[in-house]
């Protein structure tokens, strides 16, 4: 029996694939040239190259210290965050769908939360089918209330449990296992093989190449991590021990081209800019950095609860380098995803206004607008915001659920847990007083 062909359709262009509503786009093309311009400002200003050669002997030096680079003090003083997150909220409130109309003539509802897009986010219901494992029955590795079965027999059941899950190498079952936390002993192992992360002779070897390429050339970058990394880990009471680390894990990222390749499915393009006296000249640009990724002021705080799980530079970088390329990338482009910030902060802003609306109200008569406060928390994933046990705790369900939506359900957590306090708050300092570091502690 003949049959027609089915009728052919174009292929929709990349930028389509990558972030399907086009205001949305646009949003994060004007928000690159800005960080671009930014970069390319300081440069000018300060007068030091993108990129130069190092000399023999700035190379030796910088070779002989790449283990004590934290004893370093470099001047940075000059050297300034091409951005933070503050400044990234901002063209968040102001993004606007030119085809949308609330329907709301009054204008009450919509000038409740910042966020003033409409994207289809999960409700509260939706959030728990997504959670299940995080109901109320089901036991939950560091939570130290009291449970139906003593806290030590559920403990060693489930490290046995874990054990079992990394004998047979089976990456969905762990992803599935680290729903309800994972065993201090077995979270390295576990997330590496979530990740798929071996660590083999080619990985040490392509980590090797990446240092060498760190020696021998000096970027405008590299004052970025440094700085961002003396402003932040190095203050922490945490992670101020893991300095060295963190500039290796930095400086090697900054120049791996393999990044690029998350640019694939990610909404952001990588930066370009001109080959010295070939400036305008389309032929002449070049991805700048090489890994296309321009660090921002909190950015080192990635990288640093890693280093709490992974002593071998190699692995670290891996685990680091895969976090980055599925998760973290998301908390700084302007995208439509159910994982993206937009997404976390209407999901955010629609938790509370919804169930803590007194609170809510409250804080935006006193100009503390909830997601003010905790934007930072999602934009850096709580790290420096939670004690590093907490954290990991956290990372693990991210990992489990393959989501950053959690991200934003804990942090309205966080604000029904605070909420009597926070009504006693007068003003944004009070609140954010009444919201310190470590928040749940």
């Amino acid at each position: 029996m003949y049959s027609l062909p089915h009728p052919g359709h174009p292929a929709a262009p990349p930028e389509h694939t990558k972030e399907s509503l086009m205001y949305l786009r646009r949003a994060q093309v004007n928000w690159e040239k800005r960080v671009l311009k930014s970069l390319n400002s300081m440069c000018a200003e300060l007068a030091i190259p993108l990129a130069k050669k190092r000399s023999t002997d700035e190379q030796k030096e910088l070779l002989n210290k790449w283990n004590e680079m934290g004893t370093d003090e470099p001047d940075l003083s000059q050297f300034r965050p091409v951005y933070a997150p503050k400044d990234f909220l901002e063209v968040l409130i102001n993004l606007r769908n030119p085809n949308y109309d609330g329907g709301d003539p009054t204008g009450l509802r919509s000038s409740w939360g910042l966020i003033s897009i409409p994207l289809p986010v999960k409700d509260l219901p939706e959030l728990r089918d997504l959670f299940a494992e995080l109901a109320l029955n089901y036991e939950q590795l560091g939570i130290d209330d009291s449970m139906q079965i003593p806290t030590e027999l559920f403990e060693s059941e489930y490290i046995r449990l874990g054990q079992r899950v990394l004998s047979e190498q089976d990456s969905a079952a762990a992803q599935q296992y680290i729903r309800q936390g994972c065993p201090t002993g077995l979270r390295a192992d576990m997330w590496a093989l979530i990740l798929n992360i071996d660590n083999q002779l080619e990985d040490s070897l392509y980590y090797e190449q990446l240092k060498s390429n760190v020696i021998q050339h000096d970027l405008l970058i590299d004052n970025l991590i440094y700085k961002d990394v003396k402003l932040t880990a190095s203050n922490d009471d945490y992670y101020f021990v893991f300095e060295d680390y963190l500039y290796q894990v930095l400086l090697c990222f900054s120049r791996d081209t393999l990044v690029l390749d998350h640019f694939s499915y990610s909404s952001a393009s990588p930066p370009k800019s001109y080959i010295r006296g070939k400036f305008a000249l389309e032929d002449y640009t070049v991805v700048y950095p090489p890994n296309g990724v321009i660090p921002f002021h909190g950015f080192a705080m990635y990288v640093a609860p890693l280093c709490f799980l992974y002593h071998e530079p190699s692995k670290l970088y891996q685990v680091f380098r895969e976090m980055y390329v599925r998760y973290f990338f998301r908390l700084h482009c302007i995208s439509s995803h159910s994982s993206g910030i937009v997404s976390l902060c209407l999901v955010f802003e629609t938790l509370v206004q919804t169930y803590l609306p007194q609170l809510f109200y409250h804080l935006r008569e006193i100009g503390a607008q909830p997601l003010r406060i905790s934007f930072k928390w999602m934009v850096r994933a709580f790290s420096g915001y939670l004690a590093t046990d907490q954290l990991l705790f956290l990372w693990d369900r991210i990992l489990g659920y393959n989501s950053l939506e959690i991200l934003a359900v804990l942090a309205a957590a966080v604000f029904a847990f605070r909420a009597e306090n926070l009504m006693e708050a007068t003003s944004l300092a009070t609140a954010e007083v009444r919201n310190p570091n470590f928040i749940l502690g």
